[in-house]
Parts: structure tokens; C-alpha cells; sequence
């Protein structure tokens, strides 16, 4: 036989098998509705907040300088230790200012003695003028020499009270508490009233400052939402500070004050936290970033950002399953990412079904069954079949 008479037969005996096995139908395409699972949206409060790049700061700030000339005859510290207010950190050598305050004690003494003279030669005279022994220019004299007596004691105080300040000036004590760095000068150093230079710096670190700064253009934003209602104010709340680990911080900040101007060089302005720091883990100059509560949105709708996909343009849409079960399409507006979810600004509301997945297999006005997103998880697994009685 031709090959061009056992090519049709050999067709035909294929066919036929094909239809036996299959019962004598020809197959069928499969139908129904689609299955997808979806997200029930719910208006819910949400805390808005943002995340803000900044450095620490201590507290207080103090850099040790002399208010006397003189060489350096100790150092009274230990470099890198915690130090209290008014704790002597340097003696200077004070003999020249020791001299200068006794030599004002001595003209002290002298004073008193030559005004306790005065008021002796004044007590007479006022007697003796009674009598008209003196004259009464005598005796006024004799008054206004003990007054200027007086008058020079003080003085002579005075003195010696500005040289036992020197003096004192002479012993640099810290002016505040805190954790002092390294000494810029060593013993035999001689340093000056006035230089420019610190013998060293004290930081306070408990608590701490951490220095911030936001975009005018958020600020006008969030004020623009205040206005209008669709946010309420949140400056209360508690400030996260996440270290340069990744780690959040043990103890929570509060925001301090923000600047009243912004910075024409970055167009931003400066916020400040304050954070109790007692195991002194933050430290001047570390990188940290804030996380501070802007507002409150009390109706906030959050999807999940598997549901919102986004055209070459950018403009990002939405599927949702709508009252007759079908898949519709909706242009949406998001602004942030909360999680891995995006916050909803326009275009969905409310108790709308998002798709979330199953969304390779739909298309806009397609029928589809829909599952809520965890709802088989919830369901109770299936009791065993019995098994088959032999």
C-alpha cells in the first residue's frame, strides 16, 4: 500500500481510540468562576510617622577654661571618667595670687585699725565740743575723718575679696556634672586668662540630646491635613530611636522643641528629642535615626501591597470583587508604606474586597469566587475518611 492510503487510515484509527477512552464524547473546556483571595478593607486609627535622620548630643555642654594665667602645677582627673559639678580638675600655681591676697588682707587690718582710731578721736570730740573745749569745725572734722575711715575698710574688704576670687580662680573646678574627655594640657603647661583653646570638654549624657531635621515641604503638608481635619495633632507621643545597628533603643524620647526658621542652604528644619540615656549607650556624634508620631488618621484604610500594581506611567490600580461577584478594576491613590502595606488616600474605601491573589488568572468583568485572605487557615482541618471494610 501507498504511503498517501496508510496515512488517513492510521488518523482515523487514533481518533477513534481517542473518543473510547473518553466515553464516546469529545472533551470539553473547563468553565465556572474563578477563584481569588481577597482582603476585606477596615477604616481603622492610624499614627503616622516618620522616620528622620540625626545625630546625638549631649545635654549639656561645658568646655573647661582658665580664668587666670599661670602654670599648670597638677591635673585632677582621670581622663575619660564622670566627674560633679565644682570638682577640682587642674591647680594652677598660686603663689603670686596667694601673695596678692594676703598683702590685701594686711591693708584690711590696717584699715580697721586706722578707722577704730577715727571712731575713738570722733567720740571725744563730740564730747569735748559740748563743753566748747573745740570748735564745731573741730568737731565736724574730726566726724568726717571717721566716716572716710570707714569707708576705707570697705574698700580694703573689697580687695581682699577680689583677690581670694583669683586666688580661688587658680583651683578650676568643673562647672558642670558629667563625663569629661581628655586634657588638652599636662603638668608645667602654661595657659592664659582667655585662650582659645579648652583644657577639656565635659559632656552631660544623661539624658541626651538627638538633633534632627525634617522637610519644610512634609511640615506644610501635615499643617495642610491639621487644617482640614483629616489628621489630628500627635506631638505627644513617644519618639523611637533606632541605633546604627538596626536595634531599637531601650528607653523611648520626647520631642523637645522644632526651630522656628528653616535652612535656606537644605530647605529643612531642625527638630530635637530628648532620651534618658542612664547606661550612657548614646554617645556625642553617633548616627541615629527617629522615629517621631506626626498625626493621628482615625479612618486610615491600609492594603497590602500585593494588591496594588502600578502601569508604566506609574499610576497605580487596584482589583476588588464588587457586589455581583465580578472582578472590577479601580484607579487608586497610596502615598506611603506602612509595613508592607500602603495607606490609601483615594479610589477605594471602606468594606471593598481587594484581590490579592489569583490576579494572573482574571481580567475586568470576569465572575469569580472569592476567599477571604486567612480564612482556610482558620477552617478546621477535615475529620480521616473510615477506612473500607474488607
Amino acid at each position: 500500500m501507498s504511503r498517501s492510503i496508510l496515512r488517513p487510515a492510521l488518523l482515523s484509527l487514533l481518533a477513534a481510540g481517542a473518543l473510547a477512552a473518553c466515553g464516546g464524547q469529545p472533551p470539553q473546556q473547563a468553565g465556572g468562576p474563578g477563584q481569588v483571595t481577597v482582603v476585606t478593607l477596615k477604616a481603622e486609627p492610624l499614627t503616622l510617622t516618620r522616620e528622620l535622620t540625626g545625630r546625638a548630643t549631649g545635654y549639656q555642654v561645658a568646655e573647661v577654661r582658665p580664668q587666670v594665667s599661670g602654670i599648670v602645677a597638677r591635673r585632677l582627673f582621670t581622663e575619660g571618667s564622670v566627674v560633679k559639678q565644682g570638682q577640682p580638675l587642674y591647680q594652677l600655681d598660686d603663689a603670686a595670687y596667694r601673695a596678692q591676697a594676703n598683702s590685701a588682707r594686711a591693708q584690711l587690718a590696717r584699715a580697721e585699725a586706722s578707722a577704730n582710731a577715727a571712731r575713738l578721736a570722733a567720740r571725744r570730740s563730740s564730747e569735748l565740743v559740748k563743753s566748747r573745749v573745740i570748735s564745731v569745725q573741730d568737731d565736724e572734722n574730726a566726724q568726717a575723718a571717721w566716716k572716710q575711715a570707714e569707708a576705707d575698710v570697705g574698700a580694703a574688704r573689697a580687695a581682699l575679696d577680689a583677690a581670694n576670687v583669683t586666688l580661688g580662680y587658680a583651683r578650676i573646678t568643673a562647672p558642670i556634672g558629667g563625663q569629661i574627655g581628655k586634657s588638652t594640657v599636662t603638668q608645667g603647661a602654661l595657659v592664659s586668662a582667655g585662650q582659645a583653646e579648652a583644657l577639656a570638654t565635659i559632656n552631660q549624657l544623661d539624658p541626651i540630646y538627638i538633633d534632627v531635621s525634617q522637610s519644610s515641604a512634609e511640615l506644610l503638608q501635615l499643617r495642610r491635613d491639621l487644617a482640614a481635619g483629616r489628621l489630628q495633632g500627635a506631638s505627644e507621643l513617644p519618639v523611637d530611636i533606632v541605633l546604627e545597628d538596626g536595634s531599637t533603643y531601650a528607653h523611648k524620647g520626647t520631642l523637645e522643641f522644632s526651630e522656628v526658621s528653616v535652612d535656606p542652604g537644605t530647605g529643612s528644619y531642625a527638630l530635637r528629642v530628648r532620651v534618658d540615656n542612664p547606661e550612657q549607650m548614646l554617645m556625642p556624634g553617633m548616627f541615629v535615626r527617629a522615629v517621631l508620631g506626626s498625626a493621628v488618621r482615625q479612618d486610615a484604610l491600609l492594603v497590602p501591597m500585593q494588591g496594588i500594581a502600578r502601569d508604566p506611567r506609574g499610576n497605580a490600580s487596584a482589583m476588588v470583587v464588587d457586589g455581583e461577584g465580578k472582578v472590577a478594576l479601580r484607579q487608586v491613590t497610596v502615598s506611603r508604606s506602612i509595613g508592607d502595606k500602603w495607606l490609601v488616600e483615594d479610589g477605594l474605601k471602606a468594606g471593598d474586597k481587594v484581590i490579592v491573589e489569583g490576579l494572573q488568572k482574571i481580567g475586568p468583568g470576569m465572575p469569580v469566587q472569592a476567599t477571604e485572605k486567612g480564612a482556610e487557615a482558620a477552617k478546621p482541618a477535615a475529620p480521616p475518611a473510615p477506612a473500607a471494610k474488607q
